[in-house]
């Protein structure tokens, strides 16, 4: 009952004019960022940032645009991979497999219409498991002291990836990158300055925003710069939409999917660093497995949409659990997210729930009203999603890059964080073409200075002996989830490689 009262107060925040307004704005440009393939859900919170600090909205209206946001990009990603065959981010490549094969029959729009309900179904499981069991999560998390926060951080970067990373080394040293950039700057304690190179810019540290937008949206701006001239060799015939709504019998048929894969996705998105990915691979996977009597799956099978867009939703929603609760991102986009909150003086964790409720309240009533909103603008307003598909870069670029500059301008008000912007936007280009992730960096920027806090307050109760950190029986339970998310993948994780390309491959 007391979860229902806290409901009603985030109903009351949400519920205003301009917090309605944002979220309806947020539901639509995350909808086009997520139809648009490159960019994705990180890329579209990470280049809006700017624009929350631009207009002077609070901490309560600024999750509520960029959280809607996040959802209309994972509600976004389908449009792409059903009509095109081109996934719009990675979790929805399992869309591909038999969104396409649809769209080749001539139902696309049909196909289009399932993944809409589908991803309402699942986002709306997943936002009402973020209510109930975030508070009880923030419970526990109360149990923690500087040692088992430390394993938690450790754990957050060991399972970055989930058991789909294709790379363990790549992303062990983009999360070493991401911890040096944290340790720029004086240090707190002893007052030293640390990789300033002589430097007063570097006292202050970076900040982290300046990273995120960096790495993730003028990198964005080089990519297409080098890509220019190259021609897409995708055949667009297919965009013409005619028939939208599928018959009662599709729909009833989808319905135990649905259920089935929004669960399997909202818990692996709780599994800090697992993603929405691992959500839709394994929703599409156990759904094959269950459903596939008459071997229609990859062929335009109605289930084969149902289940990898029901099942990333859910993990979008789960992600956001040991966010909130735990101050630890259950993804890049969350990352991106925890970001926001920092940057506001608003630290997630435990005191979140008590401190700041009108922003985690208003968060969750928010989300619920957003998924309607989303509901309503992907089924009518399909064909209009689909003409974004012929918008060229070169009208989107330009847009991306002003509201990059001006925006980090903006909150800074200094020049010398615009060359760092481009630094990192480099950086981002280069690690991109090495084919090493920027979500291990950006989360290092981000944690790195909490991860360090909190060894340091453990060896100081401690008095330097480091067996403290596995003394209580919560710390040991991490470090042992920390060792087995860590090396699962090492063990399995190619398999599960494999088992994508070879789905991805009958398409």
């Amino acid at each position: 009952m007391e979860t229902i009262n806290f409901l009603l107060d985030g109903f009351d925040v949400a519920f205003t004019v301009q917090n309605i307004t944002l979220a309806l704005i947020g539901c639509f440009l995350g909808t086009i960022f997520g139809a648009l393939p490159g960019l994705g859900p990180a890329n579209g919170v990470a280049i809006l940032i700017p624009i929350s600090f631009s207009l002077g909205l609070d901490a309560a209206s600024s999750m509520i645009l960029l959280a809607s946001v996040y959802y209309g990009a994972m509600y976004g990603g389908r449009i792409s991979s059903i009509l095109i065959n081109i996934p719009g981010d990675e979790p929805a490549l399992m869309t591909t497999l038999d969104g396409y094969p649809m769209t080749l029959k001539g139902r696309a729009g049909e196909a289009l219409t399932l993944t809409g309900i589908s991803s309402f179904f699942g986002a709306i499981v997943a936002t009402i498991g973020l209510m109930f069991l975030a508070p009880q999560l923030v419970k526990i998390a109360l149990l923690f002291g500087p040692a088992e926060y430390f394993a938690l951080f450790v754990m957050a970067f060991a399972t970055l990836g989930g058991v789909s990373s294709n790379n363990k080394a790549k992303t062990v040293l983009a999360s070493m990158l991401g911890l040096a950039v944290s340790t720029i700057g004086v240090d707190g304690q002893t007052g030293v300055p640390r990789l300033s190179f002589g430097n007063v810019h570097f006292y202050d540290g970076i900040d982290f925003l300046i990273v995120i937008v960096g790495m993730f949206a003028v990198s964005e701006i080089f990519i297409f710069i080098e890509n220019k001239n190259t021609k897409s060799t995708k055949n667009k015939k297919n965009l013409i939409i005619n028939k939208i709504l599928p018959k009662l019998s599709v729909i009833i048929k989808i319905i135990p999917t649905m259920i089935r894969s929004s669960f399997l996705g909202f818990f692996a998105g709780v599994l800090p660093g697992a993603g929405a990915s691992l959500g839709s691979f394994i929703a599409y996977t156990i759904e094959k497995k269950i459903s596939n009597k008459n071997d229609t799956f990859g062929k335009g099978d109605e289930r084969g949409v149902a289940a990898p867009e029901a099942g990333n939703n859910a993990a979008a929603g789960g992600a956001l659990v040991p966010m909130l609760s735990l101050g630890v991102p259950g993804s890049g986009t969350t990352a991106v997210l925890l970001a926001m909150l920092m940057t506001m003086n608003i630290t997630p964790g435990p005191l979140l729930f008590k401190n700041n409720p009108d922003v985690v309240w208003g968060l969750i009533a928010a989300l619920f009203f957003a998924n309607f909103i989303l509901l309503i603008l992907n089924i009518p307003m399909v064909r209009i999603f689909t003409k974004i598909l012929l918008l060229p870069p070169r009208f989107l670029m330009p847009i991306v890059a002003m509201i990059s500059f001006v925006g980090i301008y903006g909150i800074s008000g200094s020049s010398f964080d615009l060359l760092l912007m481009i630094f990192f936007g480099l950086l981002g280009w280069l690690l991109r073409k090495l084919d090493i992730p920027l979500v291990p960096v950006i989360m290092g920027s981000i944690l790195g200075n909490l991860m360090e806090t909190n060894l340091r307050r453990a060896l100081t109760i401690s008095d330097g002996d480091w067996s403290y950190l596995f003394q209580s029986k919560v710390a040991i339970i991490i470090w042992i989830i920390t060792i087995v998310g860590f090396v699962l993948p090492l063990i399995i994780g190619k398999r599960i490689k494999s088992q994508m390309d070879k789905l991805k491959s009958k398409n």
